[in-house]
């Protein structure tokens, strides 16, 4: 099962340099995005318990604990490159969802997206873990713009997913990193650039159980 998902389909309008910074084009939705490839993707691999203390993961828990209910931007720059590391190797899935242009608003052609999200995050099998939402742009504009619209890109995915699905807020980690981390730096105008991803810490937050 892969990590990664897009949504393809065509274009509705040429976009302008201003419109690339946005996700404001419509793409067809993929009919194989669901609920149980979402939680595919997400959950956690089997773990062996050791009577040993694991320092690497106490770290983490540690750090986890001190972003929960941060606000997306009083994170710092050596705070979100932290969440990068640790969460690099982490179970993930990168969502190209679309937003109305110059806006932070979920478009029509991606509710069923965030609709599949929502009803992952509150199943079972991942239900009381913490997940990083993280918003990124493509490379086109100024890195001030981008970094501000990621941000609200984050923002907006986890108020939808605490208003529709009551996922709780100590559940999502928010962060931004604008043009930062492009998954397509070949070609950074891609609209694949343009995207949310979402990724298990492996976490347990016993406050949301």
């Amino acid at each position: 099962m892969t990590s990664s998902v897009r949504f393809f389909g065509l274009k509705a309008i040429a976009i302008s340099a201003a419109l690339s910074m946005t996700a404001g084009v419509a793409f067809a939705g993929d009919n194989t995005l669901t609920k149980n490839t979402i939680v595919d993707a997400l959950k956690s691999a089997p773990v062996t318990r050791g009577l040993s203390a694991d320092p690497k993961k106490d770290s983490e828990v540690v750090f986890i604990n001190s972003v929960r209910n941060r606000q997306t931007r009083s994170l710092s720059i050596d705070e979100r490159n932290q969440l990068e590391s640790l969460t690099i190797n982490k179970p993930k899935i990168d969502l190209e969802i679309n937003f109305d242009y110059n806006s932070a608003s979920i478009s029509q052609s991606s509710t069923s997206a965030v609709q599949h999200l929502g009803e992952a995050l509150s199943d079972p099998q991942l239900k009381g873990s913490t997940f990083v939402v993280s918003g990124h742009t493509d490379g086109v504009g100024g890195e001030v713009y981008n970094q501000d619209l990621s941000e609200r890109r984050a923002d907006t995915i986890k108020k939808y997913l605490m208003d529709k699905y009551h996922i709780a807020a100590s559940d999502l980690v928010t962060v931004g990193y604008g043009k930062t981390k492009l998954k397509d730096a070949a070609n950074p105008a891609d609209p694949l650039n343009r995207r949310v991803q979402v990724v298990n810490t492996e976490t347990q937050n016993t406050a949301s159980k």
